[in-house]
């Protein structure tokens, strides 16, 4: 497909997967030699009629220069002339062309699998109505032949990765652990703005259909509880689990996931661990499920000061002035920042599936959070998923996040990059209300 034509399907995605009815369009796109019957069952699988949609649209940006018209002239056949008008409001026109009946297109007959032979011995399994396509191919050859000549089987293959099952009503658990109210012994301060984050972490997991449970100034022993008391439930009716922990963060010795999170006693918990919980060998219903755990603590103690991008990288930066972070030891000064929550900046290879951990920084450095809107992770993850969870994978929303979150400064001067440890095996698209 044309990249102008890519440009608008991307464009206008959330338009498609709104307002299309994708099953009025499988019929006239086979016909028209857009999609083969594989690829039609592949999109009917994939779940709700957004899924369906948002399935088709990624599908149709693969299928070759013809895709984009035929795609318009199938919406016109059955009857959304106004999606029509939609991607084409201020795009170059588009030729509409009639299309060959399937039936009379030559049809090449396979080539016996057996020892070499010579030219002339090839050449009498060959329709002799059908042109032979020669290495070096005439310039002359018309868009229609090089469309619909037969395609290779790895994009085939391609086409058919699958998403995570999602359509369970709820879609799973989500624990929230929000730690934002120290003991004085802890000598960990209070993380002001911590509420918040879990308050806005709560109305969009339940809007994405989760059952959702919050916890609060919870000790070592008490996380290691509620965790232990989610693994061990029976998710065999769902299809996908996550836990948000909102702490103090530090660094530590680790041979998958880096750093750990601290209970309100000081007292810290690994992030090893709690994945570790979770995994296909101790949590037998989530074999084969994503489990996906959100961390906003802080990753070390170094405070990012950025690099000299040029002009073409440079974005207008966001300046916070009541920032804070959440490592150890916090200063009792209004005017200092929080430390971040640590993770080890050590790493090494993890080999479960089916796990992600976002992490809100980069392994060493500090996490920024904002005494009166939350943190910088969170603010940014919450507005992310409320207006791309209906047209985008969760890996692609994480890389929005890592670029907003990105360009943020704090007291003009300090910076963050949130990164994640995907293990997931397939796309991942959250429920969203119709």
């Amino acid at each position: 497909m044309e990249e102008q034509h890519k440009t608008i399907l991307r464009q206008k995605r959330i338009n498609l997967v709104m307002d299309m009815d994708p099953s009025a369009l499988y019929e006239p796109l086979f016909k028209k030699g857009v999609f083969n019957p594989d690829m039609i069952d592949a999109i009917k699988s994939s779940g709700t009629r957004r899924d369906q949609a948002r399935r088709l649209v990624r599908d149709l940006e693969t299928q070759g220069n013809r895709a984009f018209p035929l795609f318009l002239e199938s919406l016109r056949e059955s009857g959304q002339q106004g999606l029509i008008e939609t991607l084409l409001n201020g795009a170059p026109p588009v030729q509409f062309q009639p299309t060959a009946p399937i039936a009379v297109r030559p049809v090449v007959q396979p080539l016996p699998i057996s020892s070499p032979m010579d030219v002339n011995e090839q050449s009498k399994y060959i329709d002799p109505g059908c042109p032979v396509e020669r290495a070096n191919k005439s310039p002359s050859t018309t868009l229609d032949e090089e469309y619909f000549k037969p395609r290779p089987e790895s994009r085939t293959r391609r086409d058919s990765l699958q998403c995570y099952k999602m359509d369970s009503s709820p879609c799973g658990y989500c624990l929230i652990i929000n730690n934002a109210d120290f003991e004085p012994q802890s000598k960990l301060g209070n993380r002001m703005g911590s509420n918040i984050d879990s308050e806005k972490m709560e109305r969009r997991f339940l809007a994405l259909n989760f059952t959702v449970e919050v916890k609060r100034n919870l000790k070592q022993r008490q996380m290691k509880h509620e965790l232990s008391a989610l693994s061990t439930k029976d998710h065999s009716q769902y299809d996908c689990c996550v836990v948000i922990i909102l702490s103090h963060g530090t660094e530590v010795n680790h041979s998958r996931f880096p750093g750990a999170v601290y209970g309100t006693d000081g007292s810290h918990i690994t992030v090893q661990y709690i994945t570790n919980l979770f995994n296909g060998k101790n949590c037998p219903s989530l074999q084969g499920k994503p489990k996906l755990f959100f961390i906003q603590a802080c990753g070390g103690g170094e405070k990012d000061m950025g690099v000299l991008v040029s002009p073409v990288e440079t974005c207008p930066s966001v300046d916070w002035q009541d920032d804070q972070t959440d490592n150890i030891p916090t200063s009792s000064s209004s005017e200092s920042l929080s430390t971040s929550d640590e993770v080890d900046a050590r790493t090494s290879l993890p080999t479960p599936s089916d796990i992600l951990v976002s992490y809100s920084t980069f392994p060493g450095f500090v996490s920024w959070r904002d005494i009166q809107a939350g943190s910088w992770y969170i603010e940014t993850l919450d507005r992310i998923l409320e207006l791309n969870a209906a047209t985008d994978d969760l890996a692609s929303m994480l890389m929005m996040v890592n670029n907003e979150v990105s360009q943020n400064s704090a007291k003009g001067l300090f910076k963050q990059m949130p990164g994640s440890f995907n293990f997931l095996r397939k796309f991942l698209y959250f429920q969203t209300s119709e």
